[in-house]
């Protein structure tokens, strides 16, 4: 397996390369949450402004080396197209006041400001930062803090391509970001936490805010692994500013991001006041610890190369590491998932694309490509690679087996092919979003939230579900 593996994105770089493979299309599968969910089966929806052109020839002027590293960071560009991101009566009073207007979703980008105080740096020692929208009305002290994705690197090469990104530099990333999905301030759009203090956190460290500066490396390569003092710089600072005085609180985070929730959950409701309502979601951050299809234990290479190039152990659980002997193990969920104290919710789709790309299909698996049009749009498979699929989802199932015994704990496991779907309204709340049981991903999480009923959502196997978006990967 290659080890620049970049899941979330929003919200990764490659595992997927094959020199035979179509550049357009190996691009597609390169991306993780990076391309925003499509309409159910075959429509697709705009691409990002930021995707644009560079001329060609540029290369010839380049050395193996500097080409080497331009390969990554071209890879890690195409994950930066960002997601493009519905009805119910919610719990609040008209008196809170709805703003929906197109202008209300961009939130401008604040800098950490202890950051250099704290040497909390991203990749490239450039400065983190964040967007915050106040919440109003009977929100005003609930906060919403959602974790941006975007995978890992695992070696020198990819982390030096990354910190040419918005993925591990602050130099890169937009001056302003628009809140969609479970961001979105529309009550229709988000029912039951539009008028939530909503905070989104930018992932420049590529360790899932977990690693540690003890691996920096001191031989030139101006790497900064400093996600543990990101993290806790940023919840220093959101203490500082009225997080402190929540009365409610839910700590979310799409892919990479979703595994940073996991991660620091517990941290998180420790840091709030014993009186407020604290939990966590996850959205397709629950990475399994599966082989490959030829036996290969590819995922979790990759996982030990990232744990153990930027120190990630210490963010750990120290019950996991302290029994499974390994610690990156413990940067699987399955392995931690039954020490988090704090109420958990999981939206996880069963057929995760980039989970199916780089965990059961890598192309060091398929170095033929046969699974390539399957890989691109779930329609193509044909019955033999339905049927590892189908096998795949029966994996998560078994896994979160325990999990659903929880009654403090709640689940989304619909049957599409799909990567992160809380951030964008098609797929978050909207008439035509996925369904089970005739429940959004919204109307289910708040459910779940406000103990209204039962919130475990487990769907049928594909196809079965007509109301889902199922990406198509082939055009972009």
């Amino acid at each position: 397996m290659e080890s620049s593996i970049l899941p979330v994105v929003p919200e990764g770089t490659t595992s997927i390369s094959n020199r035979h493979i179509p550049a357009r299309l190996e691009r597609q599968l390169i991306s993780c949450a990076s391309i925003s969910p499509m309409p159910a089966n075959h429509h697709r929806l705009p691409r990002s402004a930021a995707d644009v052109g560079v001329p060609w020839r540029w290369w010839r002027k380049l050395s193996k080396r500097e080409l080497t590293i331009a390969a990554a960071a071209a890879a890690i560009a195409f994950f930066l197209i960002i997601l493009s991101p519905f009805p119910k009566i919610s719990r609040h009073t008209d008196s809170d006041a709805i703003d929906s207007g197109a202008a209300s979703e961009w939130v401008p980008f604040t800098p950490l400001s202890k950051a250099q105080r704290n040497s909390a740096l991203c990749l490239d020692g450039s400065l983190p930062g964040y967007h915050l929208r106040r919440g109003f009305g009977s929100g005003s002290e609930s906060w919403l803090i959602h974790v941006e994705g975007g995978g890992w690197c695992s070696n020198i090469t990819s982390c030096s391509a990354r910190k040419r990104t918005r993925l591990g530099s602050s130099t890169y990333m937009e001056k302003q970001d628009q809140f969609l999905g479970i961001l979105s301030h529309d009550r229709l759009k988000n029912p039951d936490f539009f008028n939530w203090n909503q905070v989104k956190i930018r992932y420049c460290d590529g360790s899932s805010f977990s690693s540690h500066p003890d691996n920096e490396f001191k031989n030139g390569t101006e790497l900064f692994f400093r996600g543990q003092l990101i993290w806790d710089t940023f919840m220093d600072e959101l203490l500082s500013i009225g997080m402190s005085k929540a009365r409610e609180a839910l700590l979310t985070g799409c892919s990479a991001g979703g595994l940073a929730t996991l991660v620091h959950c517990d941290d998180f409701r420790d840091l709030l006041p014993k009186a407020a309502d604290v939990k966590c979601l996850a959205d397709a951050g629950f990475f399994l610890n599966e082989k490959d299809i030829t036996g290969n234990d590819s995922i979790a290479s990759f996982y030990h190369d990232v744990v153990h190039l930027q120190g990630v152990t210490e963010s750990l659980n120290h019950d996991c590491v302290a029994r499974s002997g390994e610690p990156s193990k413990c940067f699987f969920p399955q392995e931690f998932i039954s020490n988090i104290k704090t109420p958990l919710f999981l939206v996880q789709p069963a057929y995760d694309f980039w989970q199916i790309a780089n965990i059961l299909v890598p192309h060091s698996s398929d170095p033929h490509g046969s699974w390539l049009r399957c890989k691109l749009n779930i329609w193509n498979c044909d019955s033999k690679q339905l049927e590892v699929l189908h096998g795949y989802r029966n994996s998560l199932l078994k896994t979160l087996g325990e999990f659903q015994k929880n009654l403090k704990w709640g689940m989304f496991v619909n049957s599409c092919f799909i990567h992160c779907q809380t951030w964008s309204t098609e797929t978050w709340h909207s008439p035509s979003s996925p369904r089970i049981n005739n429940k959004t991903v919204a109307e289910t999480v708040g459910d779940w939230y406000f103990k209204r009923e039962a919130a475990m959502q487990i769907d049928c196997p594909f196809p079965c579900n007509p109301t889902c978006y199922n990406r198509d990967l082939t055009f972009g």
